[in-house]
């Protein structure tokens, strides 16, 4: 795996790159960054895995244009394969990352050899309820200094919601906080959960590319019926649904690399008979 860095407009985008094998663009989801990526990934030589960390996110520079955007997400993460000559890959990611895959497809069609969104947290429509918690963490910070921000957001009646019946998600959330520049992270958190892939569901359901959609419950963020939505939408798209995080975080971890890791085997020629 190597690591290198992007110039691109105003910000310098960090970019990890494995080299050779099938191309597969993976993205992390909102505040994380390529060591999520690696955590869910079944990295290994069959794989040329391309991750780069979004801005303001990971190693990344946040720049100056505002605001945050999926598109905006998506056109770094194509001009990173442009310059590296990757022309067709297959794209998918992680929560924001899964948003940013779905949006490469239906506009770049003729790239995208495979699809894999897993943990969903949008469908067709930008700024869904479940991204309200991310919002409400971009106005606190925006009120407050992270502390005081911190304590009033965990106070507030959706915090402990999430701590009841989510608390995988707030634990994210909280953490969110803790992050260097609270103006930065605020534009951040507010600009994304308010936008989201910018297709409709007539446009993903004239996707014509092998997809695979991963999702489970207990996550209130990336609801299982968001994933299982979105398989019965595209054509031929696979669900896998798998172990919570929140209850087996081991057990997720393998079962998400076992679910990818079978799906892009059937996009790659080479080891159909040498598993």
């Amino acid at each position: 795996m190597t690591h290198s860095t992007f110039q691109r407009d105003d910000a310098d985008l960090s970019v990890f790159d494995s080299g050779t094998g099938l191309p597969v663009v993976f993205q992390h989801g909102l505040g994380g960054d390529n060591a999520q990526v690696v955590e869910n990934f079944p990295d290994g030589p069959a794989y040329r895995r391309l991750t780069v960390e979004c801005r303001a996110q990971g190693q990344s520079q946040s720049g100056t244009t505002r605001p945050f955007s999926i598109s905006m997400f998506a056109s770094d993460i194509l001009a990173v394969c442009d310059a590296r000559g990757i022309d067709r890959f297959v794209m998918g990611g992680i929560s924001m990352g899964a948003a940013i895959a779905l949006h490469i497809a239906h506009r770049h069609p003729d790239r995208v050899a495979g699809l894999v969104l897993a943990r969903p947290a949008w469908l067709f429509d930008a700024a869904p309820e479940n991204m309200r918690p991310y919002a409400l963490v971009a106005v606190h910070l925006r009120r407050h200094p992270p502390e005081q921000a911190k304590a009033a957001f965990a106070a507030s009646p959706l915090a402990l919601d999430l701590a009841m019946h989510a608390p995988d998600n707030l634990a994210s959330l909280l953490k969110f906080f803790d992050r260097p520049e609270p103006a930065v992270t605020a534009d951040l958190l507010g600009g994304i959960a308010l936008d989201g892939p910018g297709v409709t569901e007539a446009e993903a359901r004239a996707l014509d590319v092998p997809t695979l959609v991963i999702g489970h419950g207990v996550d209130s963020v990336h609801p299982l019926g968001y994933a299982q939505r979105l398989a019965e939408t595209i054509p031929g798209a696979r669900l896998a649904e798998i172990t919570p995080k929140a209850t087996d975080k081991p057990r997720h971890i393998h079962e998400f690399r076992s679910e990818l890791d079978s799906f892009l085997r059937t996009l790659d020629p080479s080891r159909e008979t040498n598993p």
